[in-house]
């Protein structure tokens, strides 16, 4: 059986792999890359990641139709967004279950959080908790999504599925990929915030990282949900205390890429966790 020292090493070699400028360009990062403007880049970072599922082809395509359709100017589109002027330019945009009314109701609903806080940024620091023993992150992936459904009574039920929330179970996987990006410094990753810590961060689990994971021995938990999250996350943070979301490149790459894990530490060989840390 293959030891923690040994899977931290390996975890680290597929870290150094992945997590080059060479990732960028067909992951969704590549669309905030375009952008020189910090403000920009938050701003469709956040589009970027919530509409970061599917075919990534068809995805990339649909992220630079959006692009164009904000003008390639997506801060000051959003800041200034005026429904009765500009809804046209987003109302026949779809994406998968992402349709016009999505589009138009988030971007006017973040346009308002963008007044009322002055940036994305300051709209998550908004929500961290006051207690510096709970997760940060939770608390702020609660706070945010809730603004963005709630800043406006009129805002329609539908929008709750395109905004994730810890509450519901849900591992919240793009948000949390969306603060990986913000946060962490990197060839890949912005790290222009420093309303949170790398330390801070939790694992974006979804089904690659969570099937490779489960290979490697280090998740027993068959739903990608937000125990599956903290679970995952508290064992990276053993690994890399300072930057436990790095290993995101490892468990997403080698899935991504459909890429076979080191047979040394899968099956019956893999690490055994029952002396690994429990989550927080």
């Amino acid at each position: 059986m293959a030891s923690l020292h040994d899977l931290n090493e390996y975890l680290d070699r597929l870290v150094d792999r992945h997590e080059t400028p060479a990732f960028i360009e067909d992951d969704p990062i590549s669309i905030p890359h375009a952008f020189d403007d910090p403000r920009d880049q938050e701003v469709i970072g956040l589009y970027a990641a919530l509409l970061a599922w599917g075919r990534r082809d068809v995805m990339l395509r649909k992220l630079t139709e959006l692009c164009e359709r904000m003008d390639h100017a997506p801060h000051r589109f959003v800041r200034t967004f005026v429904p009765a002027r500009d809804a046209g330019a987003l109302d026949d945009f779809v994406h998968r279950t992402f349709q016009p009314i999505d589009a138009i109701w988030l971007t006017k609903n973040l346009s308002t959080a963008l007044e009322q806080y002055g940036s994305v940024e300051s709209l998550f620091d908004a929500h961290k908790p006051e207690d510096p023993n709970g997760s940060p992150v939770r608390s702020m992936l609660q706070g945010v999504s809730t603004t963005l459904l709630t800043i406006d009574d009129e805002t329609p039920q539908r929008l709750r599925k395109h905004l994730a929330r810890p509450e519901t179970g849900s591992a919240c996987k793009r948000l949390n990929m969306y603060l990986r990006w913000m946060v962490r410094p990197g060839p890949v990753d912005f790290g222009h915030w420093t309303c949170l810590q790398p330390a801070d961060l939790m694992l974006p689990v979804d089904v690659h990282v969570g099937r490779q994971a489960r290979a490697l021995g280090l998740l027993s938990r068959k739903t990608n949900d937000w125990k599956a999250v903290r679970r995952l996350t508290a064992i990276c943070r053993e690994f890399s205390p300072n930057d436990p979301a790095r290993y995101d490149f490892a468990f997403f790459g080698v899935g991504a890429q459909d890429e076979s894990l080191d047979t040394r530490f899968t099956g019956d060989n893999s690490v055994d966790g029952s002396s690994l840390p429990t989550p927080r």
